[in-house]
């Protein structure tokens, strides 16, 4: 049963190179390569097609339960699941734990929101795989809000010194930012300041209980629910940053912001005066490997959440092509310059990656692919050329001789008959395809053409 199943793929493998042998004038040898060849090539075109596909579904790292960065998130995934892109969304602590998962290859993460200004606090271990993070551009801005329970007005960190302070839970950008603050301003974690690692709403529920004397709040671990509710809580006052301008010097990735007077509540008028704000702005990061197509349908997912005018921001103003710790991609380059690719501006998601993986895989490869096959049969046929020529220039070597008669080695017709049957001998072992055939036939007449010249010329003995 093995044997005829060998000796029937032998005959498959055998008909499949006769096109190549009888059709391109290809040896046998030659024959198997060039199919090898062809084979190899079209096997690494249909590979790279399928493992070249974006893929359906992608992880997002965001924040806490309820924060502004998981309603970023949930927006997302219903502008990515009408592409056929399925969002996983994977709650966190905030921005710095979302760093570390997204610099950590055991954890399948593929993108974070992660607020600027946090690379310095992450362990020097883990620089080389955060080094390799890219940035997908800006897409907000974080105010940073401070409310304290006071009848004074307080306008510098440095007044909270002594106080209860909530900072925020470990892990988010909001207690990253709010320790460098407060360091900056004297007050550290092992002094008279008391520091709470609160999350947001039991933070919230302490202030307005008395059980601390101010809170830190950040979008990547307060919802904004909780943030307007305190701006209602009586005897709750917004700090304003009478410093604002010094501290955006002395940290780059700050940014200045004001909330206008009434701009929550113009009955109310809330806040009752302008309002001074620092904040960082939220990058997408993003692990090398992600997928270009998907990179440009989460940057069109981000102008349409972050792209229209807010409280703290002007339409059209995010999302932006803004480096700060992280080298913006060449993809997400490409996109804010030129938009998406043709292909993706005018089809359907997947069939525009069907068209372009089609363009980017098969078009070259036949490119590539049929000059490169047509240079084997030709360098085998030019070879063939070669042999027949050869025997050809024996002949007229054999014809001069027989002309000249110059010597009696030359002209004897007995040597020049035995010169005749070497050549013959010769051309008659050659394998020749059948695209030769003419040609071979062609020089064994002339060969006997020849022969009858010589034998004409011999004496009669």
């Amino acid at each position: 049963m093995g044997s005829n199943f060998k000796e029937a793929r032998q005959n498959v493998f055998a008909r499949v190179l006769v096109p190549f042998i009888e059709i391109f004038g290809l040896s046998r040898a030659a024959a198997a390569g060039a199919f090898f060849f062809v084979s190899a090539a079209l096997a690494f075109a249909i590979f790279w097609f399928f493992h070249s596909a974006p893929p359906r579904t992608i992880t997002i790292t965001s924040g806490p339960v309820g924060s502004s960065s998981e309603t970023n998130a949930v927006a997302y995934r219903a502008i990515l699941a009408r592409n056929g892109v399925n969002l996983n969304i994977i709650p966190s602590q905030g921005s710095l734990q979302n760093l570390h998962w997204l610099s950590d290859p055991s954890v399948k993460v593929d993108i974070g929101f992660v607020q600027s200004g946090i690379t310095n606090e992450l362990p020097t271990t883990n620089e080389s795989r955060v080094s390799k993070l890219v940035s997908l551009g800006s897409i907000t801005y974080q105010p940073l809000l401070i409310f304290y329970r006071s009848a004074a007005t307080v306008s510098l960190l440095s007044e909270l010194k002594g106080k209860r302070l909530a900072v925020g839970p470990v892990g988010s950008g909001t207690r990253t930012l709010a320790l460098n603050l407060l360091e900056l301003n004297g007050i550290k974690e092992d002094g008279p300041t008391k520091l709470f690692d609160l999350d947001a709403g039991v933070a919230a529920a302490a202030l307005t209980n008395g059980t601390v004397d101010a809170v830190f709040l950040m979008g990547d671990s307060a919802s904004p629910k909780i943030m307007k509710q305190l701006l209602f809580t009586p005897d709750v006052q917004l700090l304003s940053f009478a410093q604002a301008d010094a501290y955006t010097r002395k940290y780059t990735y700050l940014n200045k912001l004001e909330l206008p007077m009434g701009s929550i509540d113009f009955g109310q008028n809330v806040p009752a005066h302008d309002v001074f704000l620092i904040g960082p702005s939220v990058e997408i990061l993003a692990r090398p490997n992600l997928h270009p197509a998907l990179c440009d349908l989460l940057l069109e997912a981000a102008r349409e959440v972050h792209g229209g005018a807010k409280l703290l921001q002007h339409k059209g103003e995010f999302p932006a092509a803004l480096e700060h710790d992280f080298p913006l991609s060449a993809d997400a380059t490409r996109f804010y310059k030129s938009g998406k690719s043709f292909t993706y501006r005018f089809l359907p998601f997947w069939l525009a990656s069907l068209v372009n993986r089609i363009l980017v895989v098969f078009v070259p490869l036949i490119v590539v692919l049929v000059p490169g096959v047509r240079i084997i049969p030709a360098l085998f046929r030019w070879r063939v050329r070669m042999l027949i020529y050869r025997w050809y220039r024996a002949l007229l070597l054999v014809e001069r001789d027989l002309a000249v008669q110059s010597t009696p080695k030359s002209g004897n017709p007995k040597e020049l008959l035995a010169r005749l049957d070497q050549i013959e001998i010769a051309v008659n072992k050659m394998k020749v395809p059948a695209s030769f055939a003419d040609q071979f036939y062609g020089l064994r007449s002339d060969i006997g053409f020849v022969r009858n010249r010589v034998a004409g010329s011999a004496p009669a003995q």
